[in-house]
């Protein structure tokens, strides 16, 4: 598991870089469950504590409602991690992650599309 002592930075660095390696061996143009699947081997080699599908209930008035809301990946605990596979992220994106973040009190999210040349440009790191 990822110390204590260890600080955000360089758990979404470790994220990133995870995610830069399976774009670097897989390229764009897959399915997001197949990005996914080799994200989630190269984040376990790294030792990280990971949750996938988690589910994510929303509170109205006291009352917990089941909508099915799903976060691909959450990283110890901390990190929300969306994958998309779009041409390109647009707003409601960012709103479905910062929702995620929120409604789950997480402090940090990565929002990374992998259906670009050159991954760099399909991350987008959020904090709050």
């Amino acid at each position: 598991m990822y110390g204590e002592n260890n600080n955000r930075n360089e758990l979404t660095g470790l994220i990133i870089g995870a995610a830069i390696e399976v774009h670097r061996e897989l390229g764009p143009g897959l399915l997001e469950s197949v990005y996914q699947s080799c994200l989630l081997m190269e984040l376990k080699e790294l030792g990280l504590g990971i949750k996938t599908e988690l589910p994510l209930p929303v509170i109205y008035k006291g009352i917990q409602l089941d909508q099915g809301y799903r976060i691909d990946v959450l990283v110890e605990n901390e990190v929300v991690v969306e994958l998309k596979t779009v041409d390109r992220l647009i707003d409601v994106h960012t709103a479905q992650i910062l929702t995620y973040m929120r409604l789950g009190k997480y402090p940090l999210g990565l929002l990374i599309n992998f259906n670009v040349k050159l991954l760099k440009t399909g991350v987008r790191r959020f904090v709050i």
